[in-house]
């Protein structure tokens, strides 16, 4: 089975440095250094295994060679289809179907986008486990962002802190909101009596959360929104907020009347690739539930 390897070829510029200097420049910490010399990786220049304190010649060839990655006992490979809406050897973006868990939980321990991943690596003979960069809750649907590596991982991370990875969303709220457009700025933090459930609290983590109104009807609002921030259940929280819950989600004030599930999705997910150098922009269609939803409102 394949490991998780980068490679290069020295140029000029970069002639006389130490291999440790070069792999920091390139993200690689101290701690992944320290996993590739212990737990199964190696470092090759030339196809010849050297250490970190080798000093680079121009046009040398650097591979590194990262440990073998083992999944999560208990999450096994099952063979659930996969809507893949883009797949390189270092990510992969997924159109995630609305009542699917992104990882298996205590009331969802199997079924999940990570165990149908898990099944899509086992076919490729990728020795890896699961790095959601973008997680969604259950039921929520659209584009997920996962790294097929621990060290992918950790770059997107980066970026995502340095507002690169962007999300836009479209929902279905309660209500007619007034407003073309707005932010809502408002921090959220847990539920004291809840494990679950999410509050705007002045003692919160700042959430920021950007609305634009694409449509109205009689009695709902429909949105495209725009997360600065990734708090957990963030568009759910700051629409109830306003008074104005997702239709369907019932953990925030909505009514499961005319749709089975929070009328959230997905649509957008803008990212600069950190191997690739390049941006990714992927959008996906509104799932037929949210379409069917939208033409009743119409009529």
């Amino acid at each position: 089975m394949s490991q998780f390897t980068l490679t290069w070829v020295i140029t000029k510029q970069e002639e006389g440095k130490l291999i440790r200097e070069f792999l920091k420049e390139n993200g690689i910490s101290k701690t992944a250094l320290t996993d590739i010399k212990f737990h199964g990786g190696a470092i090759y220049v030339d196809d010849q295994p050297v250490t970190v304190r080798h000093r680079l010649g121009e046009g040398e060839t650097l591979r590194v060679v990262f440990p073998p990655e083992l999944p999560s006992e208990g999450m096994a490979p099952e063979a659930i289809p996969l809507d893949i809406v883009y797949e390189d050897e270092h990510v992969i973006v997924v159109n995630k179907p609305p009542f699917m868990a992104t990882i298996p939980s205590r009331e969802h321990p199997g079924g999940t986008l990570a165990n149908a991943l898990l099944y899509h690596y086992k076919k490729q003979q990728l020795k890896s486990t699961i790095h959601v960069v973008t997680r969604l809750d259950r039921d929520t649907s659209g584009l997920v962002l996962i790294a097929k590596h621990r060290h992918i991982h950790h770059l997107l991370s980066t970026l995502q802190k340095q507002g690169r990875v962007a999300r836009r969303y479209e929902a279905i709220c309660h209500g007619r909101i007034s407003k073309d457009e707005g932010t809502i700025d408002a921090p959220i933090a847990r539920k004291s009596d809840s494990i679950i459930a999410r509050e705007v609290r002045e003692d919160g983590q700042r959430a920021v959360t950007h609305f634009r109104v694409l449509q109205r009807f009689r009695d709902y609002t429909h949105l495209s929104l725009q997360l600065e921030t990734g708090r957990t259940h963030q568009i759910r929280v700051h629409l109830a907020h306003l008074g104005h819950p997702l239709v369907g989600d019932e953990l925030y004030g909505g009514s499961r009347e005319t749709i089975g599930r929070q009328a959230l999705h997905s649509k957008e997910l803008s990212f600069f690739h950190p191997l690739k150098k390049q941006q990714y922009t992927f959008s996906c269609p509104l799932p037929d539930d949210m379409q069917r939803l939208i033409e009743r409102l119409r009529s």
